[in-house]
């Protein structure tokens, strides 16, 4: 999933990949990750989306479009859900204070989470 997140998520699938029932899979999906495998795979497009919307040259529909999204709608929900802000207004940010940390390490400290969850990846870059 981590690879081919643009792609539609299709649990089915995976599940037969894994020679697991659908409900099963799910449910270990869930118990390994924390989260179930739609939840997963959206929290990896709004990591990928942030990364686009930081480079500025895209429109916040294009980067819909290229993370695997095809409601506008929906992904300014969990966009605004999971980050804090609208696309529109994470991409008018100045960004531009991010640009000496390798993108290994800003993925790490700018993954998108609930908000109000305590979770490492919500500290602010020192």
């Amino acid at each position: 999933m981590d690879r081919e997140f643009p792609r539609p998520l299709d649990v089915p699938a995976l599940a037969r990949t894994a020679h697991m029932s659908p409900a099963h899979f799910s449910r270990q999906f869930r118990s390994a990750f924390g989260e179930t495998p739609y939840s997963y795979l959206m929290t990896r497009r709004i990591e990928r989306a942030k990364a686009l919307l930081r480079r500025g040259d895209l429109t916040v529909t294009d980067v819909c479009l290229a993370v695997g999204c095809t409601s506008l709608g929906s992904f300014s929900a969990r966009f605004t859900e999971l980050v804090g802000v609208s696309p529109t207004a994470y991409r008018a940010r100045d960004h531009g204070a991010g640009q000496p940390v390798p993108a290994c390490v800003a993925k790490v400290h700018t993954r998108p989470s609930r908000i109000g969850e305590a979770t490492p990846a919500a500290r602010p870059l020192a």
